[in-house]
């Protein structure tokens, strides 16, 4: 253990977490992790594990005032507790000025907007009744993107609109909706910044979603596009970062499209299923940048190391209960292929188990790669 680096402590207990203890082992570093879940995954490998309510304004508290820094694995916490730690002294990355705006879907809008951000065109409502009153009233055209003002994560929170009976199903919650975009493709690029001021940027990659689930499917290191693509997206995503001038890692996720305009979808102030293929495919990978951000430690080269694609393995449709996995063997009949097991206990319906990296001086051939494992490994449950 290195006593002389502050006592870092994780809100979220999930994979994001346990890849980031993966990375804080190789140092010895403590760390400490709360959850709502006993059996989350970071319990396996944590320092110390503590059980609490993300959103519980007293068990954010006594948890922060037992560490140095807080940082977080999932956006669905506390945010007034993580003031009033960041009042009294601790480090919190991110800061919660910048999670207040992120947590809000409009009010992210709404900082794009005001900061001349590219982004699609959007209306918000305080309510699904608003919403419909104005579909009613014809202020606005079907069809549209509906989004769960908060908490939306891993596809659900977000819905196509078609016809005013696809609301029915919708919570009655404050929203926003989006016009579609006529996309040609979805990228992400990851900004990390220490409080010293040091910032680092990963490579451009592009992601493929299941139609079905609206999860990220695959990604693809680097992304098939020009080189001007490639470096508008790189100044669009530094831009974002610099107007939230936040600290640790900020994923920002990119609309490109059939006209060769980018624009910002939504950004996630953490690690990200996007940074996946970093672990193997990067000179350093988010994890270890994210960690540097935490302890204000200067930041490491992001360039490839290798063209990678990475595939999300996800609970087969129709199978829930202990997880059983069927071919996993297959893994081990490419060379360079790296899985990643989470530890999760339980499977259920697109629930994220796991994912495998596949490095290839041919993406397109790790591409075809992936798309065969995905097809072979089973997720189900007895």
């Amino acid at each position: 253990m290195l006593d002389n680096f502050p006592k870092i402590g994780i809100l979220g207990g999930g994979q994001l977490g346990k890849m980031l203890l993966s990375e804080a082992h190789q140092w010895s570093l403590p760390v400490t992790v709360m959850d709502s879940d006993v059996n989350a995954v970071c319990k396996q490998v944590c320092h110390d594990f503590v059980h609490g309510d993300l959103l519980n304004y007293h068990d954010v508290m006594n948890f922060g005032s037992k560490v140095d820094v807080v940082t977080i694995e999932i956006e669905k916490v506390n945010l007034e507790a993580l003031k009033k730690l960041e009042q009294n002294g601790k480090t919190v990355i991110p800061q919660p000025s910048v999670l207040e705006i992120i947590q809000n879907k409009v009010k992210q809008k709404q900082f794009y907007k005001k900061h001349q951000i590219a982004t699609s065109r959007f209306q918000s409502f305080d309510s699904l009744e608003s919403l419909k009153s104005a579909i009613l009233n014809n202020e606005m055209e079907l069809p549209l993107i509906w989004k769960a003002a908060r908490f939306g994560y891993d596809g659900y929170g977000v819905k196509k609109i078609d016809s005013l009976a696809g609301l029915d199903s919708l919570d009655d919650n404050e929203c926003l909706t989006e016009e579609l975009v006529d996309l040609s493709k979805e990228l992400s690029v990851i900004v990390c910044r220490t409080p010293s001021g040091d910032t680092s940027c990963f490579p451009v990659v592009e992601m493929e979603f299941n139609s079905l689930s609206n999860q990220v499917e695959y990604i693809l290191c680097p992304a098939r596009v020009s080189k001007t693509i490639e470096n508008q997206a790189i100044q669009l995503a530094l831009k974002v970062s610099e107007s939230f001038q936040h600290y640790g890692l900020l994923a920002i996720e990119l609309f490109l499209d059939k006209n060769q305009n980018l624009m910002v979808n939504e950004v996630a102030p953490r690690p990200h299923n996007s940074g996946h293929w970093s672990i193997e495919g990067a000179y350093s990978s988010q994890y270890q940048q994210h960690l540097s951000a935490l302890l204000d430690l200067p930041l490491k080269n992001t360039s490839i190391k290798s063209p990678s694609v990475m595939v999300n393995l996800v609970g087969k449709e129709g199978y829930s209960g202990p997880v059983v996995y069927e071919n996993l063997e297959r893994v081990h009949t490419i060379s360079n292929a790296y899985l990643h097991l989470y530890g999760k206990e339980m499977t259920r319906p697109n629930r994220k188990m796991g994912h495998i990296t596949i490095l290839n001086q041919e993406l397109n051939a790790a591409y075809h790669q992936a798309q065969k494992l995905k097809q072979q490994i089973q997720i189900i449950s007895n």
